[in-house]
């Protein structure tokens, strides 16, 4: 994100997200999300969109396992801490490939929570949210000791005993 999406709506940035996107199964969460995805709808036809508030998003989530993109707006700031985080958790255990959350900048959600379940700061915007966001493929980035040839020690096999 660039320093003019701060000038943005909100919804302008959610819906610059989904064009970049370009999802096929999206989930959206919250008032600006659901505008969003409705219009990306209208737009494309062959689209699988799953509107959902927290209480139904357990089901609504494993229906649309392994979604391509999920939006939530207005969402977050309502709930408390424990049911936020079990919402986001879902979307990512689910699968969900990216995760778009705006949550207001001087909400309850502080940048140290939303980072601590993998979500990268984006941009503040004028509208008093920011913008966080989640993507599967990168948001736990390879080590080289994380590897099996590094877990065995196969050459100590039949020398030491641990």
């Amino acid at each position: 994100m660039t320093d003019s999406s701060a000038k943005q709506s909100a919804g302008e940035v959610l819906a610059r997200i989904v064009d970049t996107a370009a999802p096929q199964r999206l989930l959206s969460c919250g008032t600006t999300a659901n505008e969003v995805g409705q219009r990306w709808l209208a737009c494309n036809p062959a689209l699988q969109l799953a509107l959902f508030e927290p209480p139904q998003a357990q089901d609504a989530i494993a229906a649309m396992a392994g979604a391509d993109l999920a939006l939530v707006s207005d969402t977050l700031d309502q709930l408390d801490q424990a049911e936020g985080s079990r919402l986001l958790g879902l979307l990512r255990n689910y699968g969900t490939q990216r995760i778009a959350v705006l949550v207001a900048s001087d909400g309850r959600w502080q940048l140290n929570e939303l980072v601590a379940l993998g979500f990268r700061r984006h941009v503040e915007l004028s509208d008093g949210l920011t913008l966080y966001s989640y993507k599967l493929d990168s948001y736990n980035h390879k080590r080289n000791w994380n590897n099996p040839r590094n877990w065995a020690n196969p050459e100590m096999w039949d020398k030491a005993r641990w």
